[in-house]
């Protein structure tokens, strides 16, 4: 469509399959594959710093207990998400959403900034990553889309931050999820692939919104999708993909 400039490919929390998810080093990962856009999650601290992960608790990406919104930023970001991926990665940390937006800018990757709040605290979720963007808006920093699952955190966001595009992230296309993207001054409808249809996209296009896709992980699909006229694909697989465009 005109006027959209993000790439055709994103890859899924930083690094996809190929890198612990939500760190630097899938970052690193997504860059030297040629990737120009990556997706990452945000939830608060404790004490309210936001910080790329995508779970409520750690158990999953690093094998130990705790729960995000009850830990301070200090513990968050000395916790090993490395380790439990593979031992090549031992000693990757969580790392705030500065330090990230301050790798993509030096590593030339556009950052879709999913908010991903825990439950309970979604608005002040959005109003804490909105206003930290507004307060990094400046000459070096990448280009970012905003996006959430959460209705209330992505307003909250866009309050801060309303010069900032944004999506509205859902598991399937039904025309009230339209209706809300547009409500919500969306650019793009980002839906999950299973189910996705010609007609669904035709319709998103139609009412003047993109549409970008979770989570794409075969040529094949990625091939469909596109000639429907999917203008983004979030894929674990960069490295096929990638290699696709190429």
């Amino acid at each position: 469509m005109p006027g959209w400039r993000w790439p055709s490919l994103l890859v899924h929390r930083c690094g996809g399959a190929l890198a612990p998810e939500n760190t630097l080093a899938g970052l690193r990962i997504a860059a030297r594959l040629g990737c120009r856009a990556v997706e990452f999650d945000v939830m608060l601290s404790r004490d309210k710093l936001p910080v790329l992960i995508h779970d409520e608790t750690l158990a999953r990406t690093a094998g130990v207990a705790g729960a995000v919104p009850q830990l301070d930023a200090e513990h968050l970001l000395a916790t090993d998400v490395g380790r439990c991926f593979h031992p090549a990665f031992t000693g990757e940390t969580i790392p705030s959403l500065s330090a990230a937006l301050k790798a993509c800018a030096e590593l030339g990757l556009a950052a879709n900034v999913e908010i991903k709040p825990a439950a309970g605290v979604e608005a002040e979720t959005g109003s804490v990553v909105g206003e930290l963007l507004r307060a990094r808006r400046v000459a070096d920093s990448p280009e970012i889309l905003l996006s959430s699952f959460s209705i209330e955190a992505l307003a909250a966001a866009a309050a801060h931050v309303p010069e900032l595009p944004r999506a509205l992230l859902v598991e399937s296309h039904t025309p009230q999820n339209l209706a809300l993207a547009l409500q919500l001054g969306c650019v793009s409808l980002n839906v999950g692939c299973n189910g996705l249809e010609a007609k669904h996209v035709s319709d998103t296009l139609s009412a003047g919104l993109r549409v970008m896709a979770y989570t794409v992980n075969t040529c094949e699909a990625a091939a469909q999708l596109t000639d429907w006229g999917v203008c983004g694909l979030f894929t674990d697989r960069p490295d096929l993909l990638h290699a696709r465009q190429t």
